[in-house]
């Protein structure tokens, strides 16, 4: 008889080294978490960008000769160039690029900021996407089930609730987290459960995706 081996769990991991985010490469984890101390320069910015109460949805593909050449951002925040912090905000988000981009080695990046009034995607799914970059510089992080506590045939419906002993856990405000889908090779059927967090009537989020194009 063949002897099929049977997959391990996926597992989530987390610190407060950067080295973490490397983690995701392994075939069994489907999470690495950075749980940075965002700095509070980046956070007043992100505050203050907010309370502009103005929507912002902005997107850039970023082609890159090498991963570690300098992402081109121009027009990012453009808007917003007389706002103390743009230039050490918009600094911190092509380092996050660059970072993304090394451990991948891609060439091209799908980058998207948004300011967020509640819950971009209030049920709990699976990216088909290989692998995310997300990070919430403003307002709480993504949340996240164990595997397990939600059967899979479910996601993205309106059954898609964990079971009532499942721990819904929380990305924190400031951590950089990679997220692996669907479409990293090996991973199928085995993407992170997450969902967007719900928000307190007059709260905003300003939420910071990478996605690997290339």
């Amino acid at each position: 008889m063949l002897a099929f081996k049977v997959k391990p769990a996926p597992q989530q991991v987390g610190n407060a080294r950067i080295e973490v985010l490397g983690e995701a490469l392994r075939d069994e984890v489907n999470l690495a978490v950075w749980q940075r101390q965002l700095p509070e320069h980046l956070a007043a910015f992100a505050g203050a960008l907010l309370a502009q109460g103005e929507p912002l949805a902005e997107s850039l593909s970023i082609e890159l000769a090498d991963p570690q050449a300098e992402p081109n951002l121009h027009g990012l925040l453009s808007g917003y160039s007389d706002l103390p912090g743009q230039a050490a905000f918009l600094a911190d988000v092509a380092w996050l690029v660059r970072a993304y981009a090394c451990l991948l080695d891609a060439r091209r990046i799908g980058l998207r900021l948004r300011a967020l009034d509640g819950a971009m995607c209030p049920r709990f799914h699976v990216d088909h996407v290989p692998l995310r970059l997300i990070t919430s510089y403003a307002g709480p992080g993504s949340q996240w089930l164990r595997e397990g506590a939600l059967s899979r045939q479910h996601l993205g419906g309106p059954q898609a609730q964990p079971d009532e002993q499942a721990v819904v856990e929380q990305i924190g405000c400031g951590h950089v987290a990679l997220v692996k889908g669907e479409r990293w090779i090996g991973n199928e059927g085995r993407g992170l459960v997450h969902r967007s967090p719900a928000l307190p009537a007059g709260e905003r989020r300003l939420l910071l995706t990478l996605d690997w194009l290339a």
